[in-house]
């Protein structure tokens, strides 16, 4: 018998009921994100992009400025604190409805976001490693972290990644964690299993099929599969004309278990979410 997971996750005073599954909009800050449709850099592009997202139906936000896609260049501290935290502190300042994530490895950024700017939770893609300083930064400030699975690092990443079984290898690094982050007494955690995060093709095909197992943890999990090469690489298009795709495999996601995703295209997974919800209710009261 698997532990039940959480009903809610507390930001920042707000309980975000995760009976149903929530949507959260990718705001990447960077000159060089991997699917051009979702790149900003001015305030007003920022504001007029989540403003959007929020009337299409985000529950969460989450504001990142270093590109993770495979082979991006790295990029100092100093330029990532200046893409996110502006941008963090304006939609803060503007739409204060809304709950930010801080997309960040960098714990300083992460502390400063959350301290100074408004963020609400944290989402670590490197799940604690790239910055020794990650895990005792979000025990201290016991906001909800977003622990990622990720082999390697983003330059290099995705150069033969190789698991024994890729499900009970993640599982396990995903216990050793959570044991330390629980230990501290750290209560909002969510697992992400890290779609294209040092994995192959076949990996994160794998992954989604047996994305149930994850309930082992007891701990919400979250799934970002947004127009990643997974799909345009198998249907042979291009990462703008993927969106089809997506939403094929988001609709996956929730029948194994997701409870919240990840996404460029907040509309159409609101939608998804519906049609799903739909069809799991179809039955319950006859």
């Amino acid at each position: 018998m698997f532990p039940e997971k959480p009903r809610y996750i507390n930001t920042g005073g707000k309980l975000l009921d995760l009976d149903i599954p929530r949507v959260m909009g990718i705001l990447n800050i960077t000159p060089d994100s991997f699917y051009k449709g979702n790149r900003f850099s001015t305030d007003e592009e920022i504001l007029r992009a989540a403003t959007r997202m929020l009337e299409d139906g985000a529950d969460i936000l989450d504001v990142g400025g270093y590109s993770s896609r495979p082979g991006a260049k790295d990029i100092t501290v100093e330029e990532e604190r200046a893409r996110v935290l502006n941008a963090v502190k304006l939609i803060s300042r503007e739409l204060p409805e809304a709950i930010i994530s801080i997309d960040t490895f960098r714990a300083e950024i992460a502390r400063e976001a959350v301290l100074e700017c408004g963020a609400h939770i944290i989402n670590d893609i490197s799940g604690g490693e790239a910055d020794n300083k990650m895990f005792s930064i979000v025990e201290k400030l016991n906001v909800p972290y977003i622990l990622m699975h990720m082999k390697g690092e983003p330059r290099t990443m995705q150069k033969n990644p190789v698991y024994d079984d890729v499900v009970a290898d993640i599982l396990k690094w995903f216990g050793e964690r959570i044991f330390k982050l629980k230990s501290a007494g750290l209560r909002d955690i969510i697992i992400d299993p890290g779609f294209g995060f040092g994995k192959t093709i076949d990996h994160n095909f794998e992954l989604l099929r047996r994305l149930g197992d994850f309930s082992i943890a007891g701990l919400p999990v979250l799934v970002g599969l947004s127009r990643k090469s997974m799909i345009w690489k198998t249907l042979e298009i291009n990462a703008a004309e993927a969106l089809n795709g997506t939403s094929v495999l988001n609709a996956i996601a929730l029948f194994n278990g997701a409870d919240i995703l990840r996404v460029h295209d907040v509309r159409e997974v609101v939608q998804t979410i519906k049609l799903i919800s739909k069809v799991k209710s179809a039955g319950v009261n006859d």
